[in-house]
């Protein structure tokens, strides 16, 4: 490889971490804000805040690490209440902002036992001061939700409470009257029960007993809503039945002859109509009257309802006439039992200010259907499970526009195969999604083709299918980058006899003409249309399949799109490993294919593609086999730009093979487990791969260096794929998570630069502020820089207090003293840390505990402390970026400053004493060669006098004493 060139791309060497496709509901009930823009789900043990709109989390709930059994969000959108299995009641304030927020919220309320068993549904009422729950043991409770007191409660229902409902009708002539407030309930007893929640009737009947108890339904009633008026209630269960209740009419009282006054009328809800539905109802509700229904008439004397159940799908209902207006979503009526039950609806929520009815199906997502449009509006997909392969989309580029050319609607999806039959398709801007559906089993393997027009997938129903948007969708004023369109099948390759795991399609574009017919009769041949497939399968062979007849779109007529799937015919078959086949991959000119597997070998192959008057006719020529992996080859593909071909194994590397002889050239370590995806980017000069150690690595092919590392999974990372453009790089692990990484190589280096011109400007203001002896800018400066090294040369360089002329210093001069006496609190705390550090060692020790020594004469007590405080509410980086109170720092807020002060202390003594003791050890050393020095003087010396001799031998045995003392 021409690794030289003067015009070679320059190599990148950061991406950082951008948008997340993670896991937002694994089980349990869901709720929306009234205004249809944040949806609360359970994910595990926490609730979780998503935006409805960017698909992004917002801020999670701390739970009591048990599951969520029930929630509510009051109408006002302020706060929300959650039961869990703890049997506990814990009330949130709801963030206002959108912005996402790192700490968990705590609740601002906690009963920890609100019921004596599990409460599986909650409601808000009318003005979000009231919240009802009902329990398992057939107890409802309502709360005032800002005092956190029971206000009622009411026993009797045999059973689970199954649904519940406020009733506050609106009644102008009500001015002077108390206002009507009512509790709709249903249990598993099937029986519907109003109780009037007023002052005057819970005196009067012990606020326990129902006004009415109605009795019409046979199986459990899953769904209560009341009309605005209060005139209507319409309830729905599993009896496959919708009842319409007058819940307004009342019935005079029969006259006696006794004396007195007449009775009021007594409340008596009567059954105006039975709708059949024909599946169970898990969800039903009304729409307001004046809700604008696309092919409907609307008015107040209207009555319309929804409904979802068992049939996956939101029917929209005339109630006076008893018919279906309309329905949302798509009944799968092919499908098996299992999928058939993983899809229906558990719950619908209707949203009014949006005009959008929300379903939540049993397979964890989320749809948001458009009643004015009669569309779905939006998707959120709850939990993906294992990502198995990832591939990125352009439905929406023109047909005349060549897969090479940029365009700002390339790269606009992604497809994400998951451990299902279905495939996800997501906008890569909001998160939108959509399900394919096609495949009998699991899919294993996906690719795109025709510059990101076409989707093919195999599966382990041992089939091979290609799929293309919906014409509609992607033509004339309604695309749009962001909306997600309906992907059909538009071809089937079947013959394989076992699972199809590797798929492969041709790259080179159609040399025909761009604007002819294309021979199915359905949609238009492109410049890059399609030419030819290759799948790979555990029947270890590898066929070859003809696509010239597959069109580009699909048709929005169910009957001519289904007339016009094409069955591929297979130009030939190979067996091409003694073991599966795991990946396969064409070269850029659509010559060679290469096929990995699990024989440790990965062959190269030589095509022959001919197209004549009479057909279409491919054949397969082995060229050579590159050996040398110890285990499995899970992943092969060609050079971009050179012939070359690089493989990922079991083994932990990656080899790069020389096509010409099959050798390996070059083999890339790094990696603790196996690697499993790899590609090349930036005109074959870097390489991206993903293992089973959880990691991404940027390796650059010259040097055979890891250029960079990308961390974001906890599990093995089976899916990767590469933008067009090579500025994102997906990738998709078993742990459900997908992250989408963004080239920020000029960030860096242009944040390094800035960073590099800013210390230089420091360094020489610091050495400008030394040779003016401006010690109070020098030493703060170096305190801002993290140099301690700088600072210790500073006071280092300052004459000792016994040497200087100004007597009142502690430190060597007045002006550092003046410094250590000002110095800001956070700054103070950060010198202490560094004097911690330099007096752990002898050769520093003496300017430690000279600062040391003078921060405690300058500085009261109280500062000490409040500078820790300071210091732990605002951390204090050290010079590698890291936090250099977090070792003083505990679990607890309360009292972190007073903490880390006493292990600074702690940290201190030991060393302090230490010195202490090497002094005095130094002290007494001194002593000792003193009284040598001396008696070397007087030996060598001279004769004495007598005198002297007298003086002497008295004086001896004093300093013999002494010695001795001093040296033990």
């Amino acid at each position: 490889m021409d690794l030289h060139s003067p015009s070679r791309p320059k190599l990148r060497s950061a991406f950082k971490k951008g948008r997340l496709i993670a896991p937002l509901h694994t089980a349990g009930p869901v709720a929306v804000t009234p205004d249809g823009t944040r949806l609360v789900t359970c994910l595990g043990e926490d609730a979780l805040l998503t935006d409805v709109k960017a698909g992004l989390e917002i801020c999670r709930f701390a739970g009591d690490t048990e599951s969520i059994t029930s929630l509510c969000v009051t109408p006002s959108a302020s706060h929300l209440c959650l039961f869990t299995s703890s049997l506990s009641l814990r009330i949130y304030e709801i963030p206002s902002s959108f912005t996402p927020q790192t700490k968990p919220i705590k609740p601002v309320r906690v009963i920890a036992r609100a019921h004596d068993a599990p409460v599986h549904v909650c409601r808000s009422d009318p003005t979000s001061t009231y919240l009802a729950s009902g329990s398992a043991d057939g107890v409802v409770k309502v709360w005032d939700i800002q005092r956190g007191y029971v206000t009622h409660l009411f026993k009797g229902h045999g059973g689970v409470v199954s649904a519940l409902a406020f009733n506050y009708p609106f009644d102008p002539s009500s001015v002077v009257r108390e206002q009507k407030m009512q509790l709709i309930t249903a249990s598993v007893d099937t029986r519907i029960r109003i109780f009037d929640l007023s002052a005057a009737a819970a005196r009067s009947s012990g606020g326990s007993k129902p006004e009415a108890v109605l009795e019409g339904h046979v199986s459990v009633p899953r769904g209560l809503d009341v009309s605005p008026d209060g005139k209507w209630l319409v309830s729905g269960g599993r009896d496959s039945v919708v009842l319409i209740w007058d819940i307004s009419s009342r019935v005079s009282p029969v006259k006696k002859s006794t004396k007195g006054k007449g009775k009021e009328a007594e409340f008596s809800p009567v059954l105006h109509k039975t709708i059949p539905v024909l599946e169970r109802v898990e969800a039903v509700g009304l729409l307001r009257p004046d809700e604008d229904l696309a092919g409907a008439s609307s008015g107040p004397e209207r009555l319309r309802f929804y409904t979802g159940g068992e049939k996956g799908v939101v029917k929209i209902w005339d109630a006076r006439e008893g018919n279906v207006l309309f329905t949302l979503g798509q009944e799968h009526g092919d499908t098996n039992e299992d999928q058939e039950e993983q899809r229906q609806i558990v719950d619908a929520i209707y949203v009014p200010s949006v005009s959008t009815v929300v379903s939540v199906h049993a397979d964890q997502n989320i749809l948001f259907h458009s009643l004015s449009t009669q569309t779905l509006s939006r998707q959120l997909i709850g939990f993906n499970d294992e990502i198995i392969d990832a591939t990125f989309l352009s439905p929406h580029l023109p047909l005349q526009t060549p897969a090479a050319t940029p365009s700002p609607f390339s790269d606009t999806h992604v497809a994400l195969a998951t451990n299902s039959s279905l495939i996800r398709v997501y906008s890569t801007s909001c998160l939108d999604a959509r399900l394919i559906s096609g495949h009998s089993e699991i899919v294993l393997c996906l690719d795109h083709g025709a510059g990101g027009r076409v989707l093919a997938s195999g599966s382990k129903d041992r089939s091979a299918r290609l799929w293309a948007p919906v014409r509609s969708s992607v033509t004339g004023g309604e695309r749009d980058a962001q909306g997600v369109p309906e992907w059909r099948c538009v071809a089937i390759c079947e013959g394989h006899a076992e699972s199809v795991g590797a798929i492969a399609l041709s790259r080179k574009a159609f040399s025909g003409d761009a604007t002819a017919p294309s021979a199915s009769g359905s949609g238009t041949r492109a410049g890059d249309d399609l030419r030819f497939m290759f799948t790979g399968s555990q029947d270890r062979t590898v066929k070859m399949w003809d696509l010239s007849t597959v069109p580009l779109s699909a048709s929005a007529n169910d009957d001519e799109h289904d007339a016009h799937i094409v069955k591929c015919r297979s130009l030939t078959t190979h067996k091409a490993h003694d073991k599966d086949i795991n990946s396969l991959d064409v070269a850029p000119n659509d010559r060679l294919l290469v096929s990995g597997s699990q024989d440790r070998t990965a062959k190269v192959w030589e095509i022959e593609y001919v197209t004549s008057g009479t057909g279409v006719r491919g054949e397969l020529r082995l060229l050579g086999t590159c050996k040398g992996h110890k285990r499995g080859v899970w992943c092969v593909r060609f050079g971009r730009a050179e012939r070359v071909l690089a493989t990922g194994s079991g083994d932990k590397t990656v080899k790069l093979w020389n096509l010409d002889d099959f050798t390996c050239v070059k083999t890339f370590e790094g990696h603790t487990n196996s690697v499993l995806r790899i590609d090349f980017i930036n005109a074959g000069m870097q390489m991206v791969s993903s293992a089973s150690d959880g990691l991404v690595k940027l390796w650059n092919v010259r040097d055979e260096t890891c250029a960079a590392t990308m961390d974001n999974h906890e599990d093995k990372v089976w899916a990767l794929a590469v933008s067009s453009d090579e500025s994102t790089i997906v990738s998709g692990a078993a742990d459900s998570v997908v992250t989408f990484w963004e080239d920020c190589t000029e960030e860096e280096q242009l944040k390094k630069e800035t960073q590099r011109a800013e210390l230089v400007e420091k360094e020489q203001d610091f050495a400008n502020y030394l040779a003016l002896h401006d010690y109070r800018n020098a030493i703060l400066l170096a305190l801002s820089m993290a140099h301690p090294g700088r600072l210790h040369s500073l006071f280092a360089a300052l004459p000792s207090a016994s040497d200087s002329p100004d007597a009142p210093s502690i430190t060597g001069h007045a002006a550092v003293d003046e410094v250590l006496r000002t110095l800001p609190l956070i700054e103070l705390a950060r010198l202490l840390r560094y004097v911690r550090d330099w007096n752990a060692n002898a050769r520093t020790s003496t300017v430690a505990q000279r600062v040391l020594h003078a921060v405690v004469k300058l500085r009261p007590a109280d500062d000490l402390a409040r500078a820790f405080d300071a210091a732990t509410a605002a951390p204090v980086l050290d010079a590698d970026g890291t936090d250099a109170g977090a070792a003083f720092a505990p679990p607890s807020v309360e009292g972190r400053g007073a903490t880390a002060l006493k292990e600074l202390i702690d940290a201190l003594i030991p060393y302090t004493e230490r010195h202490l003791t090497r002094m005095e050890k130094l002290l007494q050393d001194s002593y000792v060669v003193e009284h040598l020095l001396s008696e070397m003087d007087d030996g060598m010396f001279g004769e004495l006098g007598d005198e002297d001799e007298d003086e002497e031998v008295d004086s001896y045995p004093m300093d013999v004493d002494r010695a001795i003392a001093i040296s033990a």
